[in-house]
C-alpha cells in the first residue's frame, strides 16, 4: 500500500514538474518575442493569440483523451472542417436556427468519432490507419457537400458572435476554451471514463482481463474526442463567419504537438488537460511570433516538426529513466 502511495506521489510530482517546465518555456518564448518585436505584446496581438489558441486548444483537449489511451487521431483537422460544413448546410442551406446548426456540428464530430472508434476497437485497425482513412473521407465529404465552395453565414449574423463577441475585451471563444478545459479536466480526473482512459493507456490487456469492456470505452473516448472536434468546427466557422471546405488539414499537427509539448505521453497512460492547454499556448505564441518576425510559412512548419520530435524524444527518455527506477 505504501509503495503504491509513493508511486502515485512520484507521478503527481513528475506531472507537476512537466507542467512547470512547459509554463516556463511559454514565459520565455513570450518574453523573447516581446523583445524581438515591439508589436508582439500589443493588445490586438495578444487577443489574436488567444483567439487562435481557442480552436487549437479545443482540438488538443479532445485528442488528449485519445493519446492517453495510446492511440492517435489524424482526422481531427478535416473532421473539424466537415463539422463546420455541416453547420453551413443546416444554417445557410436549410435555414435552421443557429443553435440547431451548432448541435448539428457537434453531432457530426461525434459521428466521425464513433466511426473511428469502431474501426479501432471492433475492426482492430491501427489508430494511425483508421484515422488516416477518416481524414481522407471527411476531407472528401466536405468538398462534395459544399461543392468545393465556402459556405457563408450572411443570414445569421449572430453566429459570428460565438467566437468574436467580447466580454471585458476577451473573445467569447477564449472563455469557451477555458470552460471546455475545466469540463475535460473533471471528466479525465473525476469520472469512470477518465479512469478507464488512463487504465487502457497504461495496460490495455490487463484492463481487459479485469473485466472491463475496453472496446466500449474506446468508442466512448473517440466519440468524446469527436464532440470536441465538432465544437472546434463551431468556433472556426464562427470566427471566419463561413465554412471553408479546403481548410482544416494541418490543424491536427498543431493540436498533437500541443498535447505532446504539454507532457502527454505518446505511449499512453499519462497526460493532463492543464499541460495540453499550456502546450496549445506555446504553439500559438511560437507561430504568431515567427509570423511577426516575417519567418516564411515553410520554416514555421519546420520549427513545429522539430519541436514535436524533441518533445516525443524527451518523453521516451523520461520513460526509460522511469523504468530503471
Amino acid at each position: 500500500m505504501q509503495d503504491n502511495i509513493v508511486v502515485k506521489k512520484s507521478m503527481i510530482n513528475k506531472n507537476t514538474f512537466q507542467k512547470i517546465l512547459a509554463l516556463g518555456a511559454l514565459i520565455i518564448l513570450t518574453a523573447a518575442f516581446s523583445i524581438a518585436s515591439p508589436n508582439f505584446a500589443s493588445k490586438n496581438n495578444i487577443v489574436s493569440i488567444l483567439l487562435a489558441t481557442a480552436v487549437n486548444g479545443v482540438l488538443a483537449i479532445g485528442v488528449t483523451f485519445v493519446i492517453i489511451t495510446g492511440g492517435i487521431d489524424l482526422s481531427i483537422g478535416t473532421s473539424m472542417t466537415f463539422a463546420s460544413v455541416m453547420i453551413g448546410v443546416a444554417v445557410t442551406f436549410l435555414g435552421l436556427p443557429v443553435w440547431v446548426g451548432v448541435m448539428v456540428g457537434l453531432a457530426a464530430g461525434a459521428m466521425v468519432g464513433f466511426v473511428s472508434g469502431v474501426c479501432v476497437s471492433k475492426l482492430k485497425l491501427p489508430p494511425f490507419i483508421a484515422t488516416l482513412g477518416m481524414m481522407m473521407i471527411t476531407k472528401g465529404l466536405s468538398l462534395i457537400i459544399s461543392g468545393t465552395k465556402p459556405i457563408y453565414f450572411l443570414d445569421a449574423p449572430v453566429f459570428s458572435k460565438i467566437s468574436t463577441g467580447e466580454l471585458l475585451g476577451i473573445p467569447f471563444a477564449v472563455y469557451i476554451m477555458f470552460g471546455v478545459a475545466l469540463i475535460a479536466h473533471i471528466i479525465l480526473n473525476k469520472t469512470i471514463l477518465g479512469r478507464y482512459t488512463f487504465a487502457i493507456g497504461s495496460n490495455e490487456e490487463a484492463t481487459r482481463l479485469s473485466g472491463i469492456n475496453v472496446d466500449k470505452w474506446k468508442i466512448a473516448i473517440y466519440i468524446l474526442n469527436g464532440v470536441f472536434v465538432g465544437l472546434a468546427g463551431v468556433l472556426m466557422a464562427s470566427r471566419l463567419n463561413s465554412a471553408h471546405p479546403a481548410l482544416g488539414q494541418g490543424y491536427e499537427l498543431d493540436a498533437i504537438a500541443a498535447v505532446v509539448i504539454g507532457g502527454t505521453s505518446m505511449s499512453g497512460g499519462k497526460g493532463t488537460i492543464a499541460g495540453t492547454l499550456i502546450g496549445a499556448f506555446i504553439m500559438s505564441v511560437l507561430i504568431n511570433g515567427l509570423r511577426m518576425l516575417s519567418v516564411p510559412q515553410e520554416w514555421q512548419t519546420v520549427v513545429t516538426g522539430i519541436i514535436v520530435i524533441v518533445a516525443v524524444f524527451s518523453d521516451i527518455v523520461r520513460r526509460k529513466k522511469a523504468s530503471r527506477v
